[in-house]
This record gives C-alpha cells, sequence and structure tokens, in this order.
C-alpha cells in the first residue's frame, strides 16, 4: 500500500527560488516536483540552451538575473517573490523540491526560523570527494564563528521572505547561502538541519564539479566567515 505525501500546509503561501544556468534537461523534472499551490520561480542567469523558454512554457515564473553568480540569481529570486515564506533549490536534479514540504511545515508553525537540508549522497557522483570536503572545512569555521552544530551549507532550505530581507544580504557569489546561515545565527534565528537525499545532478556543475569552481567558492564563504557581526536591518524577527 503507497502513501501519499502530506500535504503542504494551506495557511501558507510559499515561493521556490530556483536558480538557473543552463539547465534545460533538468528543469522538466524539478518543476514537476514543485508541491502543489507553490509558485517555482526560476532565476535565469545567463542561459544559452533555452532554459527560460523551457521553465516559462512549464508555467515557472522567470526572472533574468543578468550579473552572473550563485548570490545574485538566488537574491533576485528573492526579491521577486511574494510570499510569506520562501524556498531555495538548485535547478539540476541533484535535490527534490518536494523534500521542502516538511521544511516549510516547521517554518510555518513556528518551530524553526530557517531549515536546511543536510545532504546525504545516494549513488556514485552525487558528491565529489573535493566538494565534500570543502563543505566539511566550512561546516567547522561556521561551528567556530556562530556556535551552530551544522554538518552541510547545502542549497535546499526554507524561511520567511520578510526576515530573509530583513538581514540584508550582500554577497552575490557563492558565499551567499552561508552569509544567510552566518546572519541569521548573528540574529538569534532558530537553524535546524534536515537529512536529505542528494542525487547525482542533471548536466556540468558549474562550481562543485571541479577543484577550482569548489576553491573559488570556499574562498567566498571563507570571506564571509571573517565578515564582523552585522545586526539585521530591521527589528523584525523571523518569528
Amino acid at each position: 500500500m503507497t502513501h501519499s505525501p502530506p500535504p503542504a500546509p494551506r495557511p501558507a503561501s510559499v515561493d521556490v527560488v530556483l536558480p538557473c544556468l543552463d539547465e534545460a534537461a533538468a528543469l522538466p523534472w524539478v518543476l514537476a516536483r514543485i508541491p502543489a499551490g507553490w509558485r517555482a520561480i526560476v532565476v535565469d542567469n545567463g542561459s544559452t540552451d533555452g532554459s527560460a523558454g523551457i521553465a516559462r512554457g512549464l508555467g515557472a515564473t522567470v526572472v533574468h538575473e543578468p550579473r552572473r553568480g550563485f548570490g545574485a540569481a538566488c537574491h533576485a529570486g528573492l526579491l521577486a517573490a511574494d510570499a510569506d515564506i520562501v524556498c531555495f533549490c538548485d535547478c539540476d536534479a541533484s535535490l527534490d523540491p518536494a523534500l521542502l514540504t516538511p521544511f516549510v511545515r516547521a517554518v510555518h508553525d513556528g518551530d524553526s526560523d530557517l531549515v536546511l537540508g543536510r545532504r546525504r549522497p545516494q549513488g556514485r557522483g552525487a558528491w565529489p570527494p573535493h566538494a565534500r570536503l570543502g563543505n566539511l572545512a566550512l561546516a567547522r569555521m561556521l561551528r567556530r564563528r556562530t556556535g551552530l552544530r551544522l554538518h552541510d551549507l547545502g542549497p535546499l532550505r526554507a524561511a520567511r521572505r520578510t526576515a530573509l530581507l530583513g538581514l540584508g544580504l550582500t554577497d552575490r557569489r557563492s558565499g551567499y547561502p552561508l552569509q544567510m546561515v552566518v546572519r541569521a545565527a548573528d540574529a538569534g534565528w532558530r537553524v535546524e538541519e534536515r537529512d536529505v537525499p542528494y542525487r547525482p545532478r542533471t548536466g556540468r556543475s558549474k562550481v562543485t564539479g571541479t577543484w577550482r569552481g569548489t576553491w573559488h567558492a570556499v574562498r567566498d564563504m571563507r570571506d564571509v566567515l571573517n565578515q564582523p557581526p552585522q545586526a539585521s536591518r530591521t527589528e523584525e524577527t523571523a518569528r
């Protein structure tokens, strides 16, 4: 007997930000997995493979961000969102956006302010060793900087939109996900980590698929960790 996944919490509206750079092959699978009633915001970051047209044809809201950078794409999606709760997910089919349902429930119910997915590799090639080592080193540095005992800085996450905007995020490169966590910790947010399966991505990796890409990401994130604590720009808390 099969069991259907629990329905998304109806009282909360949800936008899912999907940064996209040449993900034409992955988009159909990813967008088909967006929970019913949620809106997919695909942020095209200069694709040349027709990703924007495919996303639009599949019913997604498409935002164009000409400035290259993972953080630039993510933040453009956040600014385009108008839902109470905003989620982030990679657009390469390595993560299933349907897994965000319990994340959203935790934020909506007030159990957590920021929920992060801890990636658990599924299958050969899902997470290259050099990328895993870089992530582990950053998690340790994050623990020393904030006290948060996290194991991963993965892209699958959920939080309230107004609270995220209040963090005043400024990084527009690979440091964006880490800056979000650091500033959330500085603001006293309740940050939770949940295991999620991590599949081999569809297509070529732009960052963690190479040593050079991983090094640039680690460098960007190390710069974020060296920034002094900064209070959020509003008095509004994440609760």
